[in-house]
């Protein structure tokens, strides 16, 4: 018997993401794939015709709860600037029909933010202290709520050049997120001594160059739709210990590491582990001789996971 999946709005999404562990399910779903139980497969992009934009399919399999899933998330080019959309289709591997279809803009905000959060949890030193964050959209705001427990953070900087044009209650929503932070109009303010510094940005080109640096740091970055963008100079990697969330899929997607690849002579044999490596001891944390970089592009499984997550709470009887 056919079935209807049910539909879930932003709005329900986010009021039902509040009531769940995201950085623990995403834990749980890289142990999965470390140990066989779960399936990611390359994210797979498509280009519309006559340069008006893009999609891009993230798809994944849970095996242990038996779904599978995947998000389509398009980039449509148009003059008063991009527009980008998520959703997420659920499916049972039991019966074969769909369980849910969720507006995935709150899912890929959360599991950004808290996959940053597992990396920063599994490569920070312990005794770091200062946190620095580059950007002040709904997805820094997250990685700031994921990570501020981590570790005993002295301070907590955040840059963004939109700072000045945020309205009261804008710089009010950053400030409320945790007694320690504080906002600066200067990128050399924030980066100053910092221990970690996470890039939260939709840029499609570099904003920061590790070389401003003045100690070994743990620098970590994500993705936007942009095509090839990256939040670091791509020639960069060959001067950092390389980490990545899945080291199958990230070189084929991530800007600076196809960049680094085919200009400046970068492999990504050179990436020394990924999450599933990491949360499985099956790679050391690093030294700190030199600048880490973490990098994620998003995975489906991800958004499988936390869509999961949300379908059985929601039906909880």
């Amino acid at each position: 018997m056919l079935s209807t999946p049910s539909v879930m709005t932003q709005a329900q999404a986010q009021e039902l993401l509040a009531q769940v562990d995201v950085p623990q399910i995403l834990r749980k779903l890289f142990h999965d794939l470390a140990t066989g139980h779960a399936v990611q497969p390359p994210q797979q992009l498509v280009v519309f015709p006559h340069g008006v934009g893009d999609f891009i399919n993230y798809l994944g399999v849970l095996a242990e709860d038996q779904v599978y899933g995947v998000k389509t998330s398009p980039y449509i080019v148009r003059e008063q600037g991009p527009l980008v959309t998520a959703w997420t289709l659920l499916m049972s591997m039991q019966t074969g029909q769909p369980l849910l279809l969720c507006d995935a803009a709150e899912l890929t905000t959360a599991r950004t933010a808290a996959t940053t959060a597992v990396a920063v949890d599994a490569l920070a030193p312990p005794k770091a202290r200062r946190l620095a964050v580059v950007g002040s959209g709904a997805v820094a705001r997250a990685h700031v709520q994921y990570v501020k427990g981590l570790r005993d953070w002295q301070s907590i900087n955040l840059y963004s050049p939109g700072l000045k044009s945020k309205s009261a209650k804008d710089l009010d929503s950053l400030t409320d997120l945790d007694s320690r932070l504080q906002l600066t109009d200067r990128l050399e303010a924030v980066l100053h001594d910092a221990d970690v510094v996470m890039l939260c940005t939709s840029s499609a080109k570099a904003v920061l160059d590790p070389q401003v640096l003045i100690k070994p740091t743990l620098i970590t970055s994500i993705s936007t739709n942009a095509p090839r963008a990256h939040e670091v100079p791509p020639q960069c990697l060959n001067d950092m210990d390389v980490f990545c969330d899945y080291r199958q899929t990230t070189p084929g997607s991530a800007g600076e590491m196809l960049i680094a690849a085919e200009q400046h002579g970068w492999d990504a044999s050179r990436i020394i582990g990924d999450l599933p490596e990491l949360l499985s001891e099956r790679v050391a944390r690093p030294g700190y001789d030199r600048h880490v970089f973490f990098r994620s592009i998003g995975l489906g499984l991800e958004d499988v996971a936390l869509a999961n997550a949300l379908y059985r709470l929601n039906n909880q009887d």
